[in-house]
């Protein structure tokens, strides 16, 4: 039975969703704004959002953590001190959703994931 086991497999295995969340994350915090499909964004921002509140900690311990998540080191840097002192006051919701039209090809459902 599978009852409450929730886990969005995105139609991978565990190794390149790993690496692909990773990527995505990175992503989104350097560029603050990417465009990718509904299902990914909706596995994408409850890891970003508690990078961020990490962020907002800033203590060693965070950082490290943080940089055990993230592959690229100005991702790490960007979040301790560009968006953890944008969000200081900010209880949570960093991210907003924006669903887009479907994709020309495959009609796959895009959506627009940006920070608020």
């Amino acid at each position: 039975m599978r009852h409450r086991k929730k886990k969005i497999v995105l139609d991978r295995k565990k190794a390149p969703r790993v690496a692909l969340l990773k990527n995505l994350a990175c992503q989104l915090i350097l560029y603050e704004k990417i465009k990718t499909t509904a299902g990914k964004a909706r596995v994408l921002r409850p890891l970003v959002e508690k990078l961020i509140s990490r962020g907002k900690i800033g203590t060693l311990a965070s950082r490290r953590l943080v940089a055990s998540r993230l592959p690229i080191k100005s991702a790490v840097k960007k979040v301790f001190e560009v968006l953890g002192p944008r969000y200081k006051e900010r209880p949570g919701g960093y991210l907003r959703i924006i669903k887009l039209n479907p994709r020309q090809g495959d009609g796959a459902k895009m959506a627009l994931i940006e920070f608020v």
